[in-house]
């Protein structure tokens, strides 16, 4: 049960859409497994496959980080069936750090995915929730959370990211 090594941008697994899950098995409990105990290390609110360098839909949500069982969401193959309003809110990103920006996202959203069991679930998610089920179904397109800004503040995340690289390689 390792906890994983999360990559960050400039890793092209993070952008690429992300294989399909043909069937639940052991190599599915174990990737999902590890990724559980990675989002809860890191700490986390949720983990795509995609960001510990395995490219499969798969994701792992948890606003409890730990805190309560019954909150923790594995999906499968999960995917925006319907969304609505909108929200605008504060996201920062394991596979993107020092980095936080204010990311427009829909303010509701329903999520079909299939569980460990293999049954497909359907679950609506408001606010905080349907914000991170889109950030997470956001990797497993191959997109990043400051791809959702305006040109201009994505050219200053950018920026700032090649200075953190920058200052990181120097030392």
């Amino acid at each position: 049960m390792p906890i994983l090594k999360i990559v960050t941008v400039g890793n092209p697994v993070l952008n690429r859409r992300a294989h399909p899950v043909a069937e639940i098995n052991q190599e599915i409990f174990d990737l999902a497994r590890d990724m559980i105990l990675t989002m809860h290390a890191a700490p986390g609110l949720g983990l795509a496959a995609p960001q510990v360098d395995v490219s499969k839909r798969l994701i792992t949500v948890d606003l409890s980080i730990g805190e309560k069982p019954e909150d923790l969401i594995v999906l499968a193959n999960p995917e925006l069936i319907e969304a609505e309003g909108e929200e605008i809110g504060e996201e920062g990103c394991l596979s993107v750090p020092g980095i936080q920006e204010k990311v427009r996202r829909p303010a509701r959203v329903l999520v079909r995915g299939i569980d460990l069991q293999g049954k497909t679930k359907e679950i609506e998610a408001e606010k905080l929730l349907a914000r991170v089920f889109c950030h997470e179904i956001d990797h497993l397109n191959g997109k990043l959370f400051f791809e959702n800004l305006s040109p201009l503040k994505r050219s200053l995340v950018r920026k700032k990211l090649a200075k953190n690289r920058d200052s990181e390689s120097s030392r």
